[in-house]
């Protein structure tokens, strides 16, 4: 079976090979073959309190194969962390030169929004080659060329469509990315790779552990090998994590270094942890989905779901000892996505290691006083307005996906659809979301985080606050729905306007497992 794996790989790779020699025909940049050195993606940095970024996305359309999409800066490479401050104006101009893509694979097609005018956000016929950005985490408005994705439709060779975020000063910084959400083709544009980490400064303030450390940033992809196929393998910076063909990561013996790890997956719940000797060793949590911790966790394992992140501190081996950073693999349930275990890379020590990027030192003083995270500030011992019930479902054959307010009908989203919540700015609000389906879900809202209060009627002690959640499985015969219960955040402004929630399995999403809510402003 191994050398089964192997012949397959190599004839993988000689594909990959050729296709790349033809670089004149190629308008995604060359990938990294299996058992590549994993380096960080190109940072781009704030000069001024702006970061203006030109991307391209494009596509490539192979046969036999899913399609690629990539976005590509103006320097040829692809996918750039984009490094900003609090208070910082973030300006991405994003030009479409995506090429016609079958509708083989993908989810199902969906109304398209109405042509919009010119003052009015970018529109015209959904399809595979139609794209827009979502700024996942940031907690923005809403609006036109700002986090909008209900409306936005940036077609291709349209000129190129202006994003300007103003970054809150309050933001808390940490990690977040950047990905399309085209309805209906999310799946297929961010697991064709167009998807890219986003990194608010401040983190060693907020957590004075992190100071003057190396830091490293992996964004996991996943890696369909067929169309219509459900194999798949994970990626990281785009190096595939192929079982006999291992990676590497080069650090100083004994080094700490601070991993910023994104879950740029579709169906993959991650459960990492970074074994010696094949146990565990032990990792310093600072941040979850770009919110530093009061105090740092210990932890020996960290789970994130599709679209989490996370943000911990490792210890590498001593000179001429390895380790090998894993994902264990994840009960997804009777009827969920398989979520094996693997490898992601090795890592290995010398004393010549490359030199990576280190986050600032930070004085004595500022140590001993850690910025507090603003935003978010007393979530949890706040009076709810009021509580909402949400759940999970599927249709009985498994192509339809449902999220509903109770006491609604169960329908898949509609981009002409009135918002199935309507709420207020001031508010807070605790939502049970309960899950009716046999496989887990993940769920995640725009716009704004939450605190976690409660699993299946157990109070949870985590004061973490988050944008994504697992949501755990139906066994199929309990007499109680597993849930979640969350505390939604809708004080700040920011909030104001209309914008998703859903699962963020995409092809859930894509098969209609999203709603809007609509966020009044304060009277």
């Amino acid at each position: 079976m191994r050398t089964t794996v192997r012949l397959f790989v190599a004839i993988l790779l000689l594909g990959m090979t050729c296709r790349h020699a033809a670089a004149q025909v190629q308008p995604c940049p060359p990938r990294p073959a299996a058992g590549s050195v994993v380096t960080d993606p190109e940072e781009l940095h704030s000069q001024n309190g702006v970061l203006t970024v030109d991307l391209t996305m494009k596509n490539l359309a192979q046969t036999g194969a899913s399609p690629e999409y990539c976005y590509v800066y103006t320097d040829g490479t692809e996918a750039p962390t984009l490094v900003v401050n609090p208070g910082d104006r973030l300006v991405l101009n994003l030009t479409n030169q995506n090429g016609p893509v079958s509708s083989v694979g993908m989810s199902h097609d969906m109304p398209s929004p109405a042509p919009s005018s010119a003052t009015d956000c970018a529109g015209g016929p959904m399809t595979a080659s139609s794209t827009n950005v979502h700024f996942h985490g940031l907690n923005v408005p809403p609006v036109c060329h700002g986090d909008e994705v209900i409306k936005t439709l940036i077609q291709p060779n349209d000129p190129a469509f202006q994003y300007s975020i103003q970054i809150p000063a309050n933001e808390p910084s940490g990690l977040y990315w950047y990905h399309p959400h085209p309805h209906g083709f999310t799946t297929t544009q961010v697991v064709g790779g167009a998807a890219g980490a986003l990194i608010v400064g401040g983190l060693e303030k907020a957590r004075p552990e992190a100071a003057g450390l190396a830091e490293r940033v992996f964004v996991v992809r996943q890696l369909n090998t067929a169309v219509g196929d459900e194999s798949s393998v994970l990626t990281v910076n785009f190096v595939p994590a192929y079982e006999s063909l291992t990676s590497t990561v080069y650090m100083k013996p004994l080094e700490r270094q601070v991993w910023r790890v994104v879950n740029a997956t579709s169906i993959y719940f991650l459960q990492l942890q970074l074994q010696q000797q094949a146990k565990p060793t032990m990792l310093q949590l600072l941040a979850v989905d770009g919110v530093p911790l009061k105090a740092p966790e210990d932890v020996r394992e960290v789970i994130i779901p599709p679209a989490g992140r996370a943000e911990f501190i490792v210890q590498g081996p001593a000179l001429n000892q390895t380790a090998q950073f894993v994902n264990i693999g994840f009960n997804t349930g009777p009827t969920g996505d398989h979520n094996p275990p693997s490898e992601l890379f090795g890592v290995l020590t010398s004393n010549n290691a490359p030199d990576v990027p280190h986050l600032p030192a930070v004085s004595s003083a500022e140590a001993a006083h850690p910025a507090p995270v603003q935003r978010f500030s007393g979530l949890g011992a706040l009076k709810p307005t009021r509580q909402r019930h949400l759940y999970f479902s599927e249709s009985n054959d498994g192509t339809k996906f449902y999220i509903t307010v109770a006491g609604q009908t169960p329908k898949t989203y509609n981009p002409y659809d009135p918002p199935a919540i309507v709420t207020q700015q001031g508010a807070v609000e605790d939502w049970i979301i309960e899950n009716r389906s046999t496989e887990v879900h993940a769920f995640h809202i725009h716009q704004l985080h939450f605190m976690v209060l409660e699993q299946n009627g157990k109070p949870v002690n985590d004061p973490k606050i988050r944008d994504t959640i697992v949501v755990p499985y139906w066994d199929g015969k309990s007499s109680q729905y597993p849930y979640v219960k969350l505390r939604m955040d809708f004080r700040d402004p920011e909030t104001v306007g209309t914008f998703l929630y859903h699962c963020h399995i995409l092809d859930h999403e894509d098969g209609g497992m999203m709603a809007k809510i609509k966020v009044l402003p304060a009277n």
